[in-house]
């Protein structure tokens, strides 16, 4: 009997071939038998893989390529070439090798651990094809597979089709079901790579960190730490990482991400030690830089991070007054981005260590080096304007008072109205000053101080305030919004500070991360009602509220640092200004007592100056009547003569 039941069995199982999607419609069921128009395979598939007939358009690699890759937010296919890419550009891949790796083996490539199931049984042999009939039923297990880990699968085959708002939503679903506690790491490492395919990085990087947080012996560690990289390839901010990377130091990381986790390890070290110096703990921060340096030194010249390395490097040197090494140091990030020989080379960095090697050399009185390095920065470049004020004072110091006045003449253009240079004043009533213009020096310092002093006292009262961080954040805001409704006066130098203020590196990063937070906010708010209205939604968006209100009370305190250090410049230019005042009515009235004394000239005739116009070959004279032309910018001499009259 039990013979001719199992005869039955298999009669029944060669008749009946593999439904189309058109006949059934059910979860869970999982197709991966072999299709019967084919040979049979040898080959086994991966798990979760259908056994469909893939479809030509594209394939899915796990892996973020680098550009000029597609992004793997927006398509899955792998590449197998890797171009150089730009290691001065954040938020960007850096040439790290991430092409052409399967990430769906795993502990292989920058996806590890894709589905963590275990491998598929063998193929069944070809079966004779029948009449379809058409039939109905409930989440058949047709592999021998659990109807949890079938839910999964079904969750990572959505993914595998690139529908990333509906995977996620599956995979939460399994991550939030009690009965399938043993699936819970693999589906939230998918929902964390399911989030960064949809472009919400910094959601998906609260689930890795979730994910680390259980330690070295969880099967998907490995994999989360490499995810690292790839979120702070993609944010604004490589900082948001670099707390997670400092946490898991003593861990062994892939070789291909070697040189870039020694470089962000020592940006951690290089904050603390800043930190560190600026409360006071002088040895305690030498630590820190020390350690932050051995770091540096480990990464190879053959590595995109080289030139950020040595760059971090010159700026240690530099802090600990060690001139010869943080000049070469700063020499060696401009020979590795020369355009000429790198077509990949990053010019801001180029132009900040061009900045640097001024600095130095300004710093030890240098001044000619000083005004070769300066010169370098090209016109229009971010560092132009404050390459061009910092090197008059270089040329004040030589003597050279007529390219001095010229480069003010530059950054008193209407095209940079809204920068923020108080100290061009002070500097261009000194120039007068020392060649006995002393009637000019007074009316420039007069303008000083009605431009300024209303400043001061407006940010005097700010930052008397006794408010918390977010307050500081909230006035930021408040002094823009009020410029862009055409506010005047001192409000729209307020506006210059603020501009000033997000120069500060530090505080334009948390800015960055702060508007870069609210923007996949906003993403979540534009979804499909679907994924909006979900549960995930709700818990992402609470994750990022809490996140931004970090960012804001970082950003905070920064803001009300920066203030306070601009309101403690501003009273010292105010102080220098009265003094320079004082002395400039002092020295006008001893020259004008001596000459009258001696009968030499008539009062009337101190204000007359002898004015030359004689250039040499390689320049031309033109009067000067309030015009500017922006390729004239950065080009101007100022003619100059001496008021003060030679005594006999």
């Amino acid at each position: 009997m039990r013979q001719a039941l199992l005869t039955a069995a298999v009669t029944v199982a060669l008749l009946v071939p593999r439904l189309s999607s058109a006949q059934i419609n059910f979860d869970g069921l999982d197709l991966s038998g072999d299709d019967s128009s084919k040979k049979k395979s040898t080959k086994k598939k991966p798990v979760g893989e259908s056994a469909k007939k893939k479809s030509p358009k594209k394939s899915v690699d796990d892996t973020p390529a680098p550009t000029p890759a597609p992004d793997p937010a927006k398509s899955g296919t792998s590449t197998t070439t890797a171009p150089a890419t730009d290691p001065g550009k954040p938020g960007t891949s850096s040439g790290m090798g991430f092409e052409g790796l399967d990430l769906n083996k795993p502990n292989g490539g920058g996806d590890p651990s894709s589905t963590g199931a275990a491998p598929a049984k063998p193929p069944e042999p070809p079966k004779k094809a029948g009449p379809a009939p058409v039939m109905s039923f409930d989440a058949v297990d047709v592999s021998g597979k659990s109807a949890e880990r079938q839910r999964l699968d079904a969750a990572i085959k959505l993914f595998k089709e690139e529908s990333y708002e509906t995977a996620s939503l599956a995979f939460s679903e399994v991550l939030n079901d009690p009965k399938m506690v043993g699936l819970h790491d693999e589906a939230q490492y998918n929902l964390a790579k399911t989030l960064y395919r949809l472009k919400l990085y910094h959601s998906s990087l609260n689930h890795f960190k979730a994910l680390l947080s259980k330690g070295p012996s969880n099967k998907f560690f490995k994999s989360g730490l490499e995810w690292l990289f790839f979120i702070a390839h993609k944010t604004v901010n490589e900082q948001i990482v670099l707390d997670e990377v400092a946490k898991w130091a003593n861990q062994e990381f892939p070789e291909r991400f070697r040189a870039e986790f020694r470089y962000l390890l020592s940006r951690y070290h290089f904050a603390r030690g800043k930190a560190l110096d600026e409360v006071g703990q002088a040895d305690e921060a030498k630590k820190s830089f020390e350690e932050a340096r051995k770091l540096l030194v480990a990464v190879p010249k053959s590595d995109p991070f080289y030139a950020k390395a040595k760059y971090l490097e010159g700026t240690i040197f530099f802090k600990d007054g060690n001139f010869a090494p943080s000049l070469e140091s700063f020499k060696e990030v401009v020979r590795a981005n020369n355009p000429r020989v790198n077509s990949n080379a990053d010019i801001r960095l180029r132009e900040l260590a061009f900045m640097q090697l001024a600095r130095t050399h300004y710093g030890h009185r240098q001044n000619r080096f000083a005004i070769f390095y300066y010169d370098k920065v090209q016109p229009g470049s971010d560092q132009w304007l404050e390459a061009l004020f910092e090197e008059s004072w270089a040329h004040f110091r030589i003597g050279n008072y007529e390219r001095a006045l010229g480069n003010l003449i530059t950054l008193s253009a209407p095209f940079f109205k809204d920068e923020y240079f108080p100290e061009a004043l002070i500097l261009k009533a000194v120039v007068y000053f020392e060649n006995c213009r002393y009637r000019e020096a007074r009316a420039i310092l007069e303008e000083f101080e009605e431009t300024y002093m209303p400043v001061h006292n407006e940010l005097e009262k700010i930052t008397s305030q006794t408010s918390d961080a977010q307050r500081y954040y909230d006035i930021l805001a408040e002094i823009q919004k009020r410029n862009k409704e055409g506010g005047k006066g001192s409000t729209l130098l307020l506006e210059r500070i603020l501009k000033l203020a997000l120069t500060d590196k530090d505080l334009k990063l948390v800015n960055d991360s702060i508007l870069e937070v609210e923007r996949e906010m906003d993403t979540i708010g534009e979804a499909r009602d679907l994924f909006r209205y979900s549960d995930l939604s709700k818990g992402l968006g609470e994750g990022l509220k809490g996140e931004r209100q970090q960012l804001i009370n970082r950003a905070g305190l920064l803001a009300k640092a920066k203030l306070e250090y601009e309101l403690g410049q501003l009273k010292e230019l105010l102080g220098n200004a009265l003094r320079i005042k004082f002395e400039t009515s002092t020295r006008e009235k001893e020259v004008l007592e001596t000459l009258m004394r001696e009968g030499t000239v008539k009062k009337e005739e101190l204000s007359a100056y002898n004015v030359t116009t004689a250039v040499n070959d390689e320049r031309v004279y033109w009067p000067y009547e309030g015009e500017y032309w922006r390729d004239e910018l950065g080009t101007y001499e100022y003619t100059l003569t001496k008021g003060c009259k030679a005594k006999k």
